[in-house]
Protein backbone atom coordinates (compact mmCIF):
# COMPACT_ATOMS: atom_id res chain seq x y z
CA UNK A 1 0.00 0.00 0.00
CA UNK A 2 2.75 2.56 1.16
CA UNK A 3 4.69 1.43 -1.83
CA UNK A 4 1.59 2.24 -4.27
CA UNK A 5 1.33 5.20 -2.50
CA UNK A 6 4.83 6.32 -3.09
CA UNK A 7 4.56 5.41 -6.74
CA UNK A 8 1.56 7.55 -7.22
CA UNK A 9 2.97 11.00 -5.53
CA UNK A 10 6.31 10.55 -7.41
CA UNK A 11 4.29 10.48 -10.39
CA UNK A 12 1.91 13.30 -9.30
CA UNK A 13 5.00 14.95 -8.77
CA UNK A 14 7.04 14.09 -11.61
CA UNK A 15 4.29 15.53 -13.57
CA UNK A 16 3.47 18.88 -11.65
CA UNK A 17 6.94 19.19 -12.03
CA UNK A 18 6.66 18.68 -15.86
CA UNK A 19 3.62 20.78 -16.00
CA UNK A 20 5.52 23.66 -13.68
CA UNK A 21 8.05 23.54 -16.57
CA UNK A 22 5.67 24.19 -19.36
CA UNK A 23 4.12 26.77 -17.56
CA UNK A 24 7.25 28.45 -17.30
CA UNK A 25 8.39 27.76 -20.93
CA UNK A 26 5.04 28.85 -21.89
CA UNK A 27 5.77 32.27 -20.15
CA UNK A 28 8.66 32.60 -21.78
CA UNK A 29 9.71 34.88 -24.73
CA UNK A 30 9.41 31.90 -27.46
CA UNK A 31 12.46 33.64 -29.67
CA UNK A 32 13.01 33.60 -33.56
CA UNK A 33 12.22 36.23 -35.94
CA UNK A 34 8.55 37.86 -36.60
CA UNK A 35 7.91 40.32 -39.37
CA UNK A 36 5.46 43.32 -38.28
CA UNK A 37 3.83 44.82 -40.76
CA UNK A 38 3.29 48.72 -39.50
CA UNK A 39 2.81 52.38 -40.61
CA UNK A 40 6.39 54.14 -40.09
CA UNK A 41 7.12 58.20 -38.98
CA UNK A 42 6.42 58.90 -35.93
CA UNK A 43 3.86 55.85 -35.36
CA UNK A 44 6.91 53.62 -35.42
CA UNK A 45 9.60 55.36 -33.87
CA UNK A 46 7.16 55.35 -30.70
CA UNK A 47 6.31 51.75 -30.97
CA UNK A 48 9.94 51.26 -31.16
CA UNK A 49 11.09 53.12 -28.92
CA UNK A 50 7.92 52.77 -26.03
CA UNK A 51 7.03 49.03 -26.67
CA UNK A 52 9.01 46.79 -29.44
CA UNK A 53 12.84 47.24 -28.35
CA UNK A 54 12.20 47.34 -24.77
CA UNK A 55 9.61 44.64 -24.12
CA UNK A 56 9.79 42.22 -27.09
CA UNK A 57 13.64 42.26 -28.67
CA UNK A 58 14.94 42.81 -25.27
CA UNK A 59 13.59 39.30 -24.74
CA UNK A 60 15.37 38.01 -27.59
CA UNK A 61 12.84 38.30 -30.35
CA UNK A 62 14.40 39.35 -33.72
CA UNK A 63 11.84 41.68 -35.34
CA UNK A 64 11.55 42.91 -38.92
CA UNK A 65 10.05 45.59 -39.80
CA UNK A 66 7.60 45.99 -42.83
CA UNK A 67 6.51 49.65 -42.83
CA UNK A 68 3.81 51.54 -45.20
CA UNK A 69 0.49 52.15 -45.79
CA UNK A 70 -2.29 49.63 -45.32
CA UNK A 71 -3.53 49.16 -49.15
CA UNK A 72 -0.53 47.79 -49.31
CA UNK A 73 -0.39 45.67 -46.47
CA UNK A 74 -4.09 44.26 -46.57
CA UNK A 75 -3.04 43.49 -50.55
CA UNK A 76 -0.27 41.54 -49.47
CA UNK A 77 -1.96 39.48 -47.26
CA UNK A 78 -5.34 38.97 -49.45
CA UNK A 79 -2.68 37.41 -52.15
CA UNK A 80 -0.61 35.22 -49.65
CA UNK A 81 -3.71 33.77 -48.25
CA UNK A 82 -4.03 30.69 -49.95
CA UNK A 83 0.32 30.13 -49.59
CA UNK A 84 1.02 27.68 -46.51
CA UNK A 85 3.34 30.65 -44.95
CA UNK A 86 2.77 34.66 -45.32
CA UNK A 87 4.99 37.87 -44.99
CA UNK A 88 3.48 38.98 -41.75
CA UNK A 89 3.31 37.51 -38.13
CA UNK A 90 1.60 40.61 -36.86
CA UNK A 91 -0.12 42.82 -38.98
CA UNK A 92 -1.07 46.60 -37.32
CA UNK A 93 -4.49 47.08 -38.68
CA UNK A 94 -7.63 49.65 -37.75
CA UNK A 95 -10.58 48.34 -36.72
CA UNK A 96 -12.38 48.35 -40.13
CA UNK A 97 -9.36 46.54 -41.71
CA UNK A 98 -9.54 43.91 -39.19
CA UNK A 99 -12.64 43.38 -39.78
CA UNK A 100 -12.30 43.24 -43.52
CA UNK A 101 -9.18 41.00 -43.39
CA UNK A 102 -10.96 38.68 -40.80
CA UNK A 103 -14.03 38.18 -43.24
CA UNK A 104 -11.88 37.58 -46.12
CA UNK A 105 -10.57 34.65 -44.09
CA UNK A 106 -6.79 36.31 -44.04
CA UNK A 107 -6.70 36.52 -39.81
CA UNK A 108 -6.45 33.36 -37.39
CA UNK A 109 -9.12 33.63 -34.43
CA UNK A 110 -6.93 34.65 -31.08
CA UNK A 111 -6.06 32.05 -28.43
CA UNK A 112 -7.00 33.80 -25.55
CA UNK A 113 -5.40 31.87 -23.18
CA UNK A 114 -1.89 33.16 -24.67
CA UNK A 115 -2.81 36.73 -24.28
CA UNK A 116 -3.38 37.41 -20.61
CA UNK A 117 -3.03 41.07 -20.80
CA UNK A 118 -6.44 40.80 -22.86
CA UNK A 119 -8.46 40.39 -20.02
CA UNK A 120 -8.06 44.69 -19.28
CA UNK A 121 -8.99 45.86 -22.97
CA UNK A 122 -12.40 47.90 -23.08
CA UNK A 123 -14.83 45.69 -23.57
CA UNK A 124 -16.75 47.74 -26.20
CA UNK A 125 -13.41 47.36 -28.05
CA UNK A 126 -13.15 43.72 -28.02
CA UNK A 127 -13.37 41.15 -31.12
CA UNK A 128 -12.17 37.40 -31.91
CA UNK A 129 -9.60 38.71 -34.30
CA UNK A 130 -8.12 42.04 -33.19
CA UNK A 131 -5.97 42.79 -30.04
CA UNK A 132 -7.17 46.48 -29.66
CA UNK A 133 -4.34 49.33 -28.76
CA UNK A 134 -4.99 52.72 -29.30
CA UNK A 135 -8.37 54.74 -29.88
CA UNK A 136 -9.53 57.98 -30.88
CA UNK A 137 -11.79 60.47 -33.05
CA UNK A 138 -12.01 62.56 -35.73
CA UNK A 139 -12.13 65.88 -34.78
CA UNK A 140 -11.38 69.54 -35.86
CA UNK A 141 -8.62 72.02 -35.16
CA UNK A 142 -7.64 74.99 -36.21
CA UNK A 143 -4.76 77.83 -35.16
CA UNK A 144 -6.05 79.63 -32.65
CA UNK A 145 -4.21 82.88 -32.91
CA UNK A 146 -5.91 82.83 -36.39
CA UNK A 147 -9.07 81.59 -36.48
CA UNK A 148 -10.71 82.92 -33.08
CA UNK A 149 -14.08 81.78 -34.33
CA UNK A 150 -13.11 77.45 -35.16
CA UNK A 151 -16.02 75.58 -36.82
CA UNK A 152 -17.90 73.55 -33.98
CA UNK A 153 -19.27 70.98 -36.67
CA UNK A 154 -17.95 68.72 -40.07
CA UNK A 155 -21.03 70.83 -41.36
CA UNK A 156 -19.21 74.35 -41.04
CA UNK A 157 -16.49 72.91 -42.82
CA UNK A 158 -18.53 73.63 -45.99
CA UNK A 159 -18.77 77.09 -45.32
CA UNK A 160 -16.70 79.24 -48.17
CA UNK A 161 -14.78 81.38 -45.73
CA UNK A 162 -12.49 78.37 -45.13
CA UNK A 163 -11.33 78.71 -48.61
CA UNK A 164 -7.79 77.19 -49.25
CA UNK A 165 -7.46 77.26 -45.22
CA UNK A 166 -8.65 73.77 -44.72
CA UNK A 167 -5.62 70.50 -44.43
CA UNK A 168 -6.97 67.35 -45.28
CA UNK A 169 -4.73 63.75 -45.54
CA UNK A 170 -5.37 61.33 -47.75
CA UNK A 171 -4.43 58.94 -44.90
CA UNK A 172 -7.87 59.45 -43.55
CA UNK A 173 -9.40 59.26 -46.92
CA UNK A 174 -12.23 56.60 -45.66
CA UNK A 175 -13.13 59.09 -42.60
CA UNK A 176 -13.84 62.30 -44.86
CA UNK A 177 -15.86 59.17 -46.68
CA UNK A 178 -18.17 59.29 -43.64
CA UNK A 179 -17.83 62.53 -42.46
CA UNK A 180 -19.57 63.59 -46.45
CA UNK A 181 -22.35 61.08 -45.25
CA UNK A 182 -22.90 62.40 -41.94
CA UNK A 183 -23.13 66.30 -43.24
CA UNK A 184 -25.58 64.73 -46.06
CA UNK A 185 -27.58 63.27 -43.24
CA UNK A 186 -26.89 59.50 -44.24
CA UNK A 187 -25.31 58.82 -41.25
CA UNK A 188 -21.74 56.69 -41.67
CA UNK A 189 -23.19 55.26 -44.40
CA UNK A 190 -21.42 56.47 -47.75
CA UNK A 191 -22.50 56.40 -50.79
CA UNK A 192 -23.66 59.10 -53.49
CA UNK A 193 -25.20 61.30 -51.47
CA UNK A 194 -21.77 61.53 -49.55
CA UNK A 195 -19.72 62.23 -52.78
CA UNK A 196 -21.33 64.76 -53.71
CA UNK A 197 -21.04 66.49 -50.57
CA UNK A 198 -17.16 65.58 -51.15
CA UNK A 199 -17.36 66.95 -54.57
CA UNK A 200 -19.24 70.64 -53.10
CA UNK A 201 -16.18 71.28 -50.55
CA UNK A 202 -14.07 70.38 -52.69
CA UNK A 203 -15.45 73.45 -55.82
CA UNK A 204 -16.38 75.53 -52.67
CA UNK A 205 -13.61 75.33 -50.47
CA UNK A 206 -10.64 73.86 -52.30
CA UNK A 207 -9.57 71.83 -49.32
CA UNK A 208 -5.61 71.58 -49.90
CA UNK A 209 -4.91 67.89 -49.30
CA UNK A 210 -1.45 66.56 -48.05
CA UNK A 211 -0.20 62.57 -48.23
CA UNK A 212 0.58 62.32 -44.43
CA UNK A 213 0.06 63.48 -41.12
CA UNK A 214 3.67 64.77 -41.31
CA UNK A 215 2.89 66.69 -43.46
CA UNK A 216 -0.53 68.23 -42.61
CA UNK A 217 1.20 69.47 -39.13
CA UNK A 218 3.88 70.69 -41.62
CA UNK A 219 0.99 73.07 -43.18
CA UNK A 220 -0.33 73.70 -40.06
CA UNK A 221 2.82 75.17 -39.04
CA UNK A 222 4.06 76.80 -41.40
CA UNK A 223 0.38 78.63 -41.80
CA UNK A 224 -0.37 76.94 -45.35
CA UNK A 225 -4.04 76.43 -43.99
CA UNK A 226 -5.58 76.91 -40.52
CA UNK A 227 -8.27 74.39 -40.17
CA UNK A 228 -7.51 70.58 -40.25
CA UNK A 229 -10.08 67.79 -39.80
CA UNK A 230 -7.53 64.68 -38.30
CA UNK A 231 -7.49 62.77 -35.35
CA UNK A 232 -7.87 64.10 -31.79
CA UNK A 233 -4.98 62.69 -30.43
CA UNK A 234 -2.79 64.06 -33.57
CA UNK A 235 -4.09 67.39 -32.54
CA UNK A 236 -2.95 66.84 -29.06
CA UNK A 237 0.75 66.08 -30.32
CA UNK A 238 0.81 69.07 -32.63
CA UNK A 239 -0.09 70.92 -29.64
CA UNK A 240 2.48 69.24 -27.83
CA UNK A 241 5.04 69.89 -30.03
CA UNK A 242 4.10 73.80 -30.31
CA UNK A 243 1.38 74.39 -32.77
CA UNK A 244 -0.99 76.70 -30.91
CA UNK A 245 -4.34 74.37 -31.68
CA UNK A 246 -7.63 74.47 -30.77
CA UNK A 247 -9.23 70.99 -30.74
CA UNK A 248 -13.20 71.14 -31.20
CA UNK A 249 -15.61 67.54 -30.68
CA UNK A 250 -17.53 67.88 -33.65
CA UNK A 251 -21.31 68.44 -33.37
CA UNK A 252 -22.30 65.71 -34.77
CA UNK A 253 -20.79 63.19 -32.77
CA UNK A 254 -16.81 62.16 -34.19
CA UNK A 255 -16.09 58.94 -36.12
CA UNK A 256 -14.51 56.92 -33.87
CA UNK A 257 -10.69 54.94 -34.85
CA UNK A 258 -9.41 52.07 -33.46
CA UNK A 259 -6.00 50.82 -33.65
CA UNK A 260 -4.95 47.53 -33.26
CA UNK A 261 -3.01 44.52 -34.41
CA UNK A 262 -3.65 41.00 -35.97
CA UNK A 263 -1.91 37.36 -36.30
CA UNK A 264 -2.74 36.10 -39.68
CA UNK A 265 -3.42 32.89 -40.42
CA UNK A 266 -0.48 32.00 -42.45
CA UNK A 267 2.21 33.66 -39.83
CA UNK A 268 5.18 31.46 -39.84
CA UNK A 269 5.66 31.88 -36.04
CA UNK A 270 2.32 32.09 -34.17
CA UNK A 271 3.89 31.28 -30.93
CA UNK A 272 6.58 34.95 -31.07
CA UNK A 273 3.27 36.65 -32.34
CA UNK A 274 1.34 35.71 -29.49
CA UNK A 275 4.53 37.22 -26.94
CA UNK A 276 4.26 40.39 -29.28
CA UNK A 277 0.54 40.84 -29.13
CA UNK A 278 0.05 40.52 -25.05
CA UNK A 279 2.79 42.86 -24.78
CA UNK A 280 1.45 45.28 -26.78
CA UNK A 281 -1.37 45.43 -24.26
CA UNK A 282 1.37 46.03 -20.84
CA UNK A 283 -0.13 48.68 -18.54
CA UNK A 284 3.21 50.63 -18.30
CA UNK A 285 4.02 50.65 -22.03
CA UNK A 286 -0.01 51.56 -23.09
CA UNK A 287 0.68 54.68 -20.34
CA UNK A 288 3.76 55.56 -21.97
CA UNK A 289 2.65 55.21 -25.35
CA UNK A 290 -0.38 57.19 -24.43
CA UNK A 291 1.74 60.01 -22.73
CA UNK A 292 4.04 60.25 -26.11
CA UNK A 293 0.92 59.73 -28.74
CA UNK A 294 -2.28 60.99 -26.60
CA UNK A 295 -4.36 57.91 -28.04
CA UNK A 296 -6.63 56.70 -25.50
CA UNK A 297 -5.34 53.17 -24.05
CA UNK A 298 -7.73 50.13 -24.96
CA UNK A 299 -5.99 48.07 -21.76
CA UNK A 300 -8.37 50.38 -18.86
CA UNK A 301 -5.37 49.24 -16.44
CA UNK A 302 -2.97 51.25 -18.04
CA UNK A 303 -1.40 53.69 -15.75
CA UNK A 304 -2.20 57.05 -16.60
CA UNK A 305 -2.34 60.19 -14.23
CA UNK A 306 -5.96 61.45 -13.57
CA UNK A 307 -4.50 64.56 -15.90
CA UNK A 308 -3.78 63.21 -18.79
CA UNK A 309 -6.77 59.97 -18.58
CA UNK A 310 -9.03 63.61 -19.01
CA UNK A 311 -6.72 65.57 -21.57
CA UNK A 312 -6.87 62.43 -23.97
CA UNK A 313 -9.50 60.25 -23.20
CA UNK A 314 -13.77 61.49 -24.14
CA UNK A 315 -16.24 62.90 -21.96
CA UNK A 316 -19.16 60.69 -21.20
CA UNK A 317 -21.47 62.50 -23.12
CA UNK A 318 -18.62 62.72 -26.27
CA UNK A 319 -18.38 59.06 -25.59
CA UNK A 320 -22.05 58.76 -26.37
CA UNK A 321 -21.83 60.75 -29.28
CA UNK A 322 -18.82 58.83 -30.92
CA UNK A 323 -20.16 57.33 -34.35
CA UNK A 324 -18.71 53.63 -35.17
CA UNK A 325 -18.40 52.84 -38.60
CA UNK A 326 -20.01 49.95 -40.10
CA UNK A 327 -17.40 47.58 -40.76
CA UNK A 328 -19.26 45.52 -42.98
CA UNK A 329 -20.01 48.60 -45.03
CA UNK A 330 -16.97 49.88 -44.85
CA UNK A 331 -15.48 46.44 -45.84
CA UNK A 332 -17.65 46.11 -48.89
CA UNK A 333 -17.10 49.35 -50.18
CA UNK A 334 -13.92 50.53 -48.77
CA UNK A 335 -11.58 49.45 -52.08
CA UNK A 336 -14.36 51.89 -54.89
CA UNK A 337 -13.72 54.98 -52.16
CA UNK A 338 -9.99 54.85 -52.72
CA UNK A 339 -10.05 54.68 -55.75
CA UNK A 340 -12.82 57.21 -55.96
CA UNK A 341 -11.07 59.58 -53.38
CA UNK A 342 -7.97 59.40 -55.78
CA UNK A 343 -9.75 60.05 -59.37
CA UNK A 344 -12.01 63.12 -57.64
CA UNK A 345 -10.45 64.77 -54.58
CA UNK A 346 -6.83 64.07 -54.29
CA UNK A 347 -5.89 64.99 -57.52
Amino acid sequence: MTSAITRRTALAAGLAGSLGAWAMRAQAAPGGSITVANWGGDWNDRTMRLFETPLVESQGITIVRDLGMEPERKAKMLAERRLRRGTYDVAHLNGSDAFEMAHNDVLADLDLGKLPNYADVVGTLKSPYFVPWLYSGVVIMSNAQKVPQPPKSYADLWDPKWRGRLGLTNQLYFNYMMMGAMVAGTGVMVGEPAMAKLLELKRTVAPKIYATHQALQAGLANGEVDVAVNYKARGLQWVNDGLPLSVQYPAEGAISVVFGACLPKRASNPEAAYFYLNAMLDRKAMADLAGASFYAPANTKASLSPELRTRIDFTADEQAKLKQPDYDHVAKNTAAWLEWWNKNVAV
